[in-house]
């Protein structure tokens, strides 16, 4: 999960945020991790790493090209990548600008970040020009609950408050249709839920979108 580009104060606070609830991340995305995580390249790209929640899930040695604007976080992921024995090349800037080599990069990796990005159908424009063909896209993401459901609702109301707290994040973007639109060769989509019915942000999908 990303935090914003500029040395904020909500970027420092969303930073120590993420660092205070990793520990319950995992036991809430671990084993869909490990499964979606079981079989990577020697090296991946990743959006939006944060404080680097799925570097534990990375096989030490393996080479992690992190685009992270958020500076708030770079020094935990840093100090993280270290520790988990990856190589860590860290550049700066957000996912709307990837700036790989076309048909370069055998897997892309995004966990909750696509709720935030500015564009998410361009950085999927993106992710589609970076990969080789038959490359991956690995994703978990929180997404909109059905149109006209009570969830939705509560998603539509929190959304305005919600999306200047954690800088940027939609409670009711639907990341699964936009990625069903993206044009890829395949994609396979698991849709499952996090915590209580009304939380904001229950809805989740995972999957693998392939070039």
């Amino acid at each position: 999960m990303s935090v914003s580009g500029g040395n904020t104060v909500r970027g420092w606070m969303n930073a120590m945020l993420l660092s205070a609830i990793d520990a319950a991340m995992h036991r809430i995305y671990g084993t869909r991790k490990r499964e979606l995580f079981a079989d990577l390249p020697a090296t991946v790209v990743e959006l939006g790493p944060g404080v680097g929640a799925n570097l534990s899930y990375y096989k030490p040695g393996m080479k992690l090209v992190a685009f992270e604007p958020g500076s708030a976080v770079h020094g935990q992921l840093t100090r993280r990548a270290a520790r988990c024995g990856i190589d860590l090349e860290l550049r700066g800037i957000a996912a709307e600008a990837l700036d790989c080599e076309t048909a370069s990069v055998d897997v892309v990796i995004s966990t909750l970040v696509l709720c935030s990005v500015r564009d998410p159908s361009h950085v999927l424009r993106q992710v589609r020009r970076v990969l080789r063909p038959e490359g991956r896209f690995l994703f978990i993401e929180h997404v909109a609950a059905p149109a006209g459901s009570a969830l939705r609702a509560v998603q539509n109301l929190v959304h305005g408050p919600w999306h200047w707290c954690f800088e940027g994040c939609n409670t009711n973007r639907d990341t699964a249709a936009t990625l069903e639109r993206a044009g890829f060769a395949s994609l396979e989509i698991e849709r499952f839920r996090v915590g209580s019915p009304l939380v904001p942000v229950a809805p989740h999908i995972a999957g693998v979108a392939v070039r």
